[in-house]
């Protein structure tokens, strides 16, 4: 998916600046990290010290207690190998429990940061994006912190230590292969990225191949009715043919890489051991030395070539970074915890719209609500139709506080929306939409969901009042029975009076029933309504409907067109008013 491709981010002031951070959550764990950083340069000193050794190792044949001496500096490299694999394995391990505990500070930071977010920033973005932050992004922070960082410290301790080595023990040979090796090792890395980039686009163009095969398998019904199989046949083999085309000159490509490996590479190779010979033979290189230098020139080359991906990759943490911290701009909703909420008590649940104007924020020349003033008094049913796109959902968002208006005022007990604790007003209010979502837990935890704590007799006789016990009780495991994905192990009436017990358990002052009927059979809709009946008994609740036949019994039905407030009454009012719009719904509802 092009979405969890990262793109490649320039390191520029702001984008360092972004990635720094990041430091808040590794600074608990800076100690652990500083000594792992330690380890990391003891081990990186010790590789260096290898081919030293081994050259001297070679040197040794010409020492005049030659055997004592190779023994001594075959203790060395001994003790070197253990010491190397001692700090290695510290250094491993402490980056890993460092890491791991600032990526787990870090999704629980950016979990914590996501859920406190307004609806407005979820209509902006797909959850598939949001995911990938969570997961994909901070996935990749951990091959970051893991591997790539102590590659890149690694690297450069390398490079310019065994410049140093190498100065010291020839100054012209060094230069020498200054001139060869890294510019070799440079071209095969961009050569070798050119391939790989190369074989993607290869990849691609298999992948578009297969479509038309699945596609037309898929589809086969009408590939046979429209007589289009040698049109399918002459677009798959146009494809394929691309697919054939595109994969030679990828071997071209291949062929000249080899080659060039094999000159380039082992040809600088040669060329470095030539230069070195010769001052071998003048005397002013030790066997030894060479092979010490050659050791080093290989390491300075591999790490040359290394840092081209270290870099990539970090301009891939760079960019999951910035993406990370652009979450943690957007400003998040003013929620209390339990413990911090205040207990509304003697919340009546009255409620009054006051020239209240809505547009929202992606479509701002566009209005949804305008100038809407009503009151609804506690305990009243009021219904809310109109035709779609009338602004009745759009009513509902704001009933719950998950937008604000951009004029007028909401009122509950005479009291300004703005003045109550967001998080104690949403706990006076409960909703069923007509989807119904579930999680895919059991149906006791689906149910709990309107009170996490409540006994298992307090969900039970929820269940009853919302006439899902008949139901529950049938399966083996009742209420322990898992709903599966979204709840697809149940009917949709079954959700919807799981989706009613939780509202009930939940006990709120304002219930708000959006379609919460309009998509059931008959006898499931009978008692779904039968349940909802139960439940707006001594409750404000606002009822938003498209099928008339069921607002009928309600206090007063409220009629919205193009956002505007345009009728209210009950529904032989509105039925007996001449060419009124709720008259005129009826008409093309029940005598179309």
């Amino acid at each position: 998916m092009a979405e969890t491709q990262k793109k490649k981010r320039k390191l520029s002031k702001d984008s360092l600046k972004k990635s720094l951070r990041l430091y808040q959550y590794v600074k608990p764990y800076r100690g652990e990290f500083a000594i792992g950083l330690i380890f990391l340069v003891l081990s990186s000193l010790a590789n260096l010290a290898f081919p030293k050794y081994l050259g001297d190792l070679v040197d040794a044949v010409n020492s005049d207690s030659i055997f004592e001496r190779i023994d001594n500096i075959s203790l060395i490299l001994i003790g070197i190998l253990v010491a190397q694999a001692v700090v290695s394995f510290f250094r491993v391990v402490l980056f890993v429990n460092v890491t791991q505990k600032t990526l787990a500070n870090l999704r629980q930071a950016t979990y914590e940061h996501l859920i406190k977010l307004p609806i407005g920033f979820f209509s902006r973005k797909r959850v598939g994006e949001l995911n990938s932050r969570i997961s994909s992004d901070i996935s990749l922070l951990q091959e970051t912190f893991t591997t790539t960082l102590a590659e890149f410290i690694r690297q450069i301790i390398v490079i310019f230590g065994g410049l140093t080595i190498l100065l010291i023990t020839s100054t012209q040979l060094t230069l020498f292969m200054l001139m060869v090796v890294p510019v070799v090792m440079l071209i095969a890395v961009f050569f070798g990225r050119f391939i790989r980039s190369y074989a993607k686009n290869m990849q691609d163009e298999v992948a578009s191949s297969n479509t038309i095969v699945e596609e037309t398998l898929q589809g086969i019904f009408n590939v046979k009715a429209y007589a289009n199989e040698f049109f399918e046949i002459a677009r798959y083999r146009k494809r394929t043919n691309e697919v054939a085309r595109q994969g030679m000159k990828g071997g071209l490509y291949r062929g000249a890489f080899s080659s060039f490996i094999v000159l380039g590479m082992f040809g600088a190779l040669v060329a470095v051991i030539w230069q070195g010979t010769n001052l071998v033979a003048a005397g002013e290189l030790q066997v030894g030395q060479l092979i010490s230098f050659l050791f080093y020139s290989a390491f300075i080359g591999g790490s040359i070539g290394g840092l081209a991906n270290v870099y990539a990759n970090l301009q891939k943490a760079i960019g999951a970074t910035e993406d990370l911290m652009d979450i943690f701009n957007e400003g998040t909703e003013d929620i209390q915890s339990k413990e911090a909420r205040l207990e509304l008590s003697d919340f009546r649940g009255d409620i009054r719209f006051d020239q209240l104007s809505f547009t929202y924020p992606s479509r701002p020349d566009s209005k949804v609500l305008s100038n809407l003033s009503f009151g609804i008094s506690a305990g009243e049913q009021l219904a809310v139709v109109g035709p779609s796109g009338a602004g009745k959902s759009t009513l509902v968002s704001l009933l719950l506080n998950f937008y604000k208006p951009d004029s007028g005022t909401l009122y509950f007990d005479d009291k300004p929306a703005e003045e109550y604790q967001l998080s104690a007003l949403r706990d006076q209010m409960a909703v069923v939409p007509q989807d119904v979502f579930l999680f895919g837990g059991t149906i006791k935890e689906n149910i709990a969901y309107g009170r996490p704590g409540a006994s298992e007799e307090e969900i039970i006789e929820a269940a009853k009042q919302a006439n899902a016990w008949s139901f529950i009780k049938d399966f083996p495991e009742e209420l322990n029975t898992l709903v599966g994905e979204r709840g697809v192990q149940l009917s949709g009436g079954q959700r919807q009076r799981v989706a009613i017990a939780r509202a009930i358990l939940k006990d709120p002052r304002i219930l708000i029933l959006d379609e919460a009927t309009s998509a059931l059979d008959s006898e499931s809709e009978r008692l779904v309504q039968e349940a909802l009946d139960n439940l707006m008994k001594g409750r404000t609740s606002i009822v938003i409907a498209h099928r008339l036949a069921t607002v009928r019994d309600a206090d007063r039905i409220l009629v919205l067109d193009k956002g505007e407030l345009v009728e209210l009454g009950n529904h032989e009012e509105l039925i007996s008013k001449e060419d009124g719009l709720y008259q005129s719904l009826s008409k093309l509802q029940f005598n179309p």
